[in-house]
């Protein structure tokens, strides 16, 4: 009896310390951060050709998101007194919809679709220049948050980013970092990191004829207005809902069009 006993015992600490092991490696860190669950594009794609840098500005520096030095992970930060003269190369990610809502190392919410970026030791709030060295193309983005705690990246960038950029379907992507002057008026003509309108794209058509078809239908559909958008260029008739305000209602109603079998809409900001 007392060998069942002790069977029996050592099998329920072994069960107990693999179920506490369990639950630790399940534990999510702050975004940007190394976490097991997976993370994802969101389900309303987005043009990069619509996506609006961010706009540098002088914001002040606060103790949100400054803790200094921190640790993560068992290895400790040290921060950067200031971004001046940042300039450094290496390999960047992004972060998505696990992130969506959740608050960025400042206090701010993360949205997915807003041109930002976590950092390891950038003074937060912090403006940048990055640069994809295998097709050149570059991205203004805010750094608002801490991470990516991985040695391989020296930079997370905001979904909207990474597709801006041309690799969020690859996930990485050869980067060059610059911090941006801000004494430069050349960004002072920029819009805002985050669109004031927004306009889901249902689809888009050589014929005429068949775009005014789709509106029509829209219209009894959604009771929201709906536009056709012809630049000369290209001679396609793209259908669009909008102007909409809020990304809230955005997911909704690109959730609503799709179980009509409207496919995927785009999402176009303006």
């Amino acid at each position: 009896m007392r060998n069942h006993f002790s069977f029996y015992r050592h099998s329920s600490i072994v069960l107990t310390t693999f179920f506490l092991i369990l639950v630790s490696s399940c534990s999510v860190f702050q975004a940007g951060s190394i976490s097991p669950r997976k993370d994802s594009a969101p389900s309303i794609g987005v043009n990069p050709n619509t996506i609006i840098d961010a706009t540098p500005r002088k914001d002040e520096i606060t103790r949100a998101g400054n803790k200094n030095p921190y640790t993560v992970l068992g290895k400790t930060y040290h921060l950067l007194p200031s971004s001046k003269g940042y300039n450094v190369e290496g390999i960047a990610s992004w972060y998505g919809t696990k992130f969506q809502g959740r608050p960025t190392a400042n206090g701010e919410t993360y949205n997915l679709y807003a041109m930002t970026a976590a950092h390891r030791t950038l003074p937060i709030p912090a403006y940048v220049k990055v640069t994809n060295l295998d097709n050149n193309r570059t991205a203004v983005v805010r750094v608002n948050d801490r991470g990516p705690f991985h040695d391989q990246r020296v930079i997370d960038l905001s979904y909207a980013a990474a597709v801006k950029l041309g690799y969020a379907k690859s996930g990485t992507a050869r980067v060059r970092v610059e911090a941006v002057n801000l004494d430069d008026q050349s960004f002072s003509s920029q819009a805002s990191a985050i669109a004031e309108n927004y306009f889901l794209q249902v689809a888009a058509f050589k014929n005429p004829v068949s775009a005014k078809a789709l509106r029509a239908e829209l219209l009894l559909t959604v009771s929201r207005d709906v536009v056709i958008k012809s630049p000369e260029l290209d001679g396609i008739h793209r259908v669009q809902i909008g102007p909409i305000k809020s990304l809230t209602t955005v997911k909704q109603l690109s959730e609503r069009l799709i179980a009509l079998g409207k496919g995927r809409p785009q999402l176009i900001s303006d």
